[in-house]
């Protein structure tokens, strides 16, 4: 191994340790190179956060020159506290269809602590507008944002929940999708908005756009037409125990019922790093792909790959950072569907419009009536987090 890739060697220790891991050199003599990752309890969620920072201050950097040049055109749709009465709050589910719906989007979702990310496989975005209020421009603010992905085939929360008949897994698993982002922007998440966005995920529109986009339509690795039902959503929380998830119901019934904790792998500590193991690999006559594909599998991949190269071990993926996994239901025979009981869903009847008047009562104006921060709210404060 040549001396530059020595550095990189050195640099991915120093930035784990950089972060607040304790690096445990395990074993004796030629074992001596195995190596682990502990976290101390206490550090956890300082160390996630963390971990959010800096990767979202590196992703940001790369789109820096698109921000200065959409700012002003879609910086309107972002609501002062000012203008808001809580009373007249009209949300609307919309599917991201056109190119100023996809740039709202992306601009809302490089405000979020969390890294962007554009997603993978199969893909739907929505916004959540409020048409009880406009700019003088004339347009509804918006409220918040949400976005699906393809489910991970393997997701060991999801899959202690259910006994796949033989063969299916894939065909069932493929009949879910995965929350990639889900939140809302201030002034309305601290009006509890995310409540809001988290009922419009299990919603009447959100399984029909489903079947519009992939009714009929073949999967892009077997080329598989599939059943264009969407049964369940799934996703971990970003930090620990979730307060947006738990105890989250609609009329008594559950929206999302929490399915224990992640084993804490991955490899988005590493992400500041994965543009040099790519480089990395590639001096090594190692191809990296591009394009479709490029989601958590090839992205674990790729660091496993760089890692052994050079001269670490895969239990660096071991993170400890254990987040809590959610299971959003989208039919009521979801076990049986899933177990192979049952050879058609049963859909849960939820249109946005009884969500989002259940939210009104149960969450937003009880929230407006106890606290007024909201009111101080400035879009402007926006740009400060999204300019580096």
């Amino acid at each position: 191994m040549d001396g530059a890739w020595e550095n990189l060697r050195a640099q991915v220790l120093e930035h784990l340790r950089t972060l607040g891991f304790e690096i445990d050199r395990r074993g004796n003599g030629s074992q001596r190179d195995i190596l682990a990752l502990n976290l101390p309890e206490a550090k956890e969620k300082t160390i996630l956060r963390r971990l959010h920072t800096e990767a979202r201050r590196f992703i940001l950097q790369h789109h820096q020159e698109w921000i200065r040049s959409r700012w002003s055109a879609l910086s309107s749709y972002f609501a002062p506290g000012s203008k808001i009465s809580p009373a007249r709050i009209r949300p609307v589910l919309v599917e991201v269809a056109e190119a100023w719906q996809a740039d709202l989007f992306r601009l809302a979702r490089l405000t979020w602590s969390l890294p962007y990310s554009k997603g993978y496989g199969r893909r739907l975005r929505f916004l959540i507008l409020d048409e009880g209020h406009g700019s003088p421009k004339g347009h509804p603010f918006l409220i918040g944002i949400l976005a699906l992905q393809s489910p991970p085939l393997a997701f060991p929360p999801r899959d202690r929940r259910f006994r796949y008949p033989p063969g299916r897994k894939t065909e069932l698993v493929n009949q879910t999708m995965d929350i990639q982002t889900l939140g809302a922007l201030p002034p309305y998440s601290d009006l509890l908005g995310g409540k809001l966005v988290a009922l419009a995920a299990v919603s009447n529109e959100v399984r029909e756009a489903y079947r519009r986009r992939y009714q009929g339509r073949p999967t892009e690795i077997e080329k598989r037409i599939l059943p264009a039902h969407l049964v369940a959503l799934t996703t971990t929380s970003a930090f620990g125990r979730s307060s947006l998830y738990n105890r989250l119901k609609y009329k008594g019934e559950p929206i999302a019922i929490s399915l224990g904790y992640t084993e804490g792998y991955g490899a988005f500590h590493l992400e500041p790093l994965y543009p040099l193991f790519r480089r990395f690999l590639e001096t090594q006559g190692v191809r990296t792909r591009g394009g479709y594909g490029v989601g958590p599998r090839i992205k674990w991949q790729t660091c496993v790959r760089a890692l052994e190269r050079l001269g670490l071990s895969r239990s660096l993926l071991r993170h400890t950072l254990r987040r809590e996994a959610f299971l959003f239901p989208l039919i009521h025979n979801l076990d049986d569907y899933m177990e192979g009981r049952a050879s058609e869903p049963v859909d849960r009847h939820l249109p946005f419009t009884d969500l989002a008047d259940y939210w009104r009562e149960r969450w937003l104006l009880p929230r407006a009536a106890r606290v007024n921060g909201w009111r101080e709210w400035e879009p402007e404060r926006l740009l400060d987090l999204l300019i580096v």
